[in-house]
């Protein structure tokens, strides 16, 4: 449950002038984002909250619209939520309720994240919060509809921010090409992941929690997400039952596992029932022990038509599985093909199965791609290199300003 807007602002008020009578306050930092819920953009705010240094930054989360139990993942007890209850459309009521509660807070610096939550920039420039970052993490909105749109609604908050914040390669030219962003006013920043939390399965990976699902001799398929149209998990049920056709028996040899939830999974059941292949699959929805179920897959699939910079992908390549992506938005920066896992158009079914079909019977290619790709997030994309990286774009704003 969320507390109400007024009970939040007077909580945190007093705590606020707590912590200022200390001789010296550690600079806050108020996040602003659409809502607080299972998805790559919150696992790495998470990350970067729980991994920040005690006492170099205070964080802030402020929904514009409501956040869930996935607060509870944020380790720490002083970080304080607020739920703003948007509605849809234009919502004048919560831009003057942002603006007196950035007044409240009076944050060092405001942080937002992707399209949706961009219009907390205007009260935050009112409120006088004097260092503004953004992040960008993906163009979902702007390839679902209205991309012209989008991106005059970008230029227009363009000089609100000090900082920019892309999570890739691509989102960076984007901002540069399309947007206007100069080279200065941006700082690409990779995820990370927790290399404690995902590793490798050792010896072999480990059982799935069905009995008489997997044999040792099966090769498990999986993939991790919101079962959204733009994920597009209904190309890889597609690409399955296809791999089902052409690999000697396939109904013995090959497993596909889903994990997540949404308004996708009906039509990624019936693609499977209507093959007969619904007993091979596994859809659990969504569950909370994915570095486990990760390392029950032999190869881990991101079917996506978009991305901006995949989270699942570091934590299978951190569990040491091969990957096979769409060649889209940041997929490329993170898998290398050939080396870590292979990379296939999108929307490509026939595609997506000729990559699997050539890890079939074949634990040479699997292991020496897993173990490669485990490589290369410890050498770049580890959670304590993330967190290092975005704490000295803080700082330095902050250098400037003062």
């Amino acid at each position: 449950m969320t507390k109400s807007f007024s009970v939040n602002i007077e909580e945190t008020s007093e705590e606020m002038k707590a912590q200022n009578t200390s001789a010296v306050r550690a600079p806050l930092v108020a996040h602003i984002i659409f809502r607080l819920d299972v998805g790559g953009l919150e696992n790495g705010l998470v990350n970067l909250i729980n991994r920040t240094p005690p006492g170099r930054y205070q964080h802030a989360v402020i929904c514009l619209t409501e956040y869930t139990h996935f607060k509870q993942r944020i380790l720490s007890d002083d970080v304080p939520f607020f739920a703003l209850h948007k509605r849809e459309g234009i919502d004048y009521k919560m831009y003057l309720d942002l603006w007196k509660l950035l007044r409240k807070l009076r944050p060092d610096i405001v942080h937002t994240r992707n399209l949706a939550a961009m219009e907390g920039l205007a009260p935050a420039l009112l409120a006088g919060v004097r260092c503004r970052v953004h992040g960008e993490h993906g163009r979902e909105m702007d390839l679902n509809s209205g991309e012209w749109k989008y991106a005059l609604l970008r230029r227009l908050f363009r000089p609100l921010v000090h900082k920019y914040i892309p999570l890739s390669r691509d989102l960076e030219t984007w901002l540069r090409d399309s947007i206007g962003v100069p080279d200065k006013k941006m700082a690409q920043i990779y995820n990370g992941v927790s290399l404690d939390t995902f590793f490798p399965a050792t010896p072999a990976r480990e059982n799935l929690p069905l009995e008489n699902f997997a044999t040792t001799d099966c090769l498990v398929i999986g993939t991790v997400g919101r079962l959204a149209a733009i994920k597009d998990q209904a190309n890889l049920a597609r690409a399955f039952v296809k791999l089902l056709d052409v690999v000697p028996d396939g109904r013995k040899k090959l497993r596909l596992v889903i994990i997540g939830d949404g308004p996708l999974k009906k039509e990624v059941s019936e693609i499977l029932e209507k093959a007969n292949a619904a007993d091979l699959a596994w859809l659990p929805g969504s569950l909370d022990n994915i570095p486990q179920l990760m390392r029950c897959f032999d190869v881990f699939v991101l079917p996506s038509k978009s991305e901006g910079i995949s989270n699942t992908i570091l934590e299978a390549m951190a569990t040491g599985l091969p990957v096979v992506a769409t060649r889209v938005g940041g997929n490329p920066e993170l898998v290398e093909e050939g080396i870590t896992g292979e990379l296939i158009p999108a929307e490509n079914p026939v595609a997506l199965a000729t990559a699997l079909q050539s890890y079939v019977d074949n634990k040479t290619k699997q292991q020496k791609q897993g173990r490669a790709g485990r490589a290369r997030v410890e050498q770049q994309f580890s959670i304590e290199n993330m967190v290092n990286e975005y704490l000295t774009v803080y700082g330095d704003l902050l250098a400037a300003k003062h």
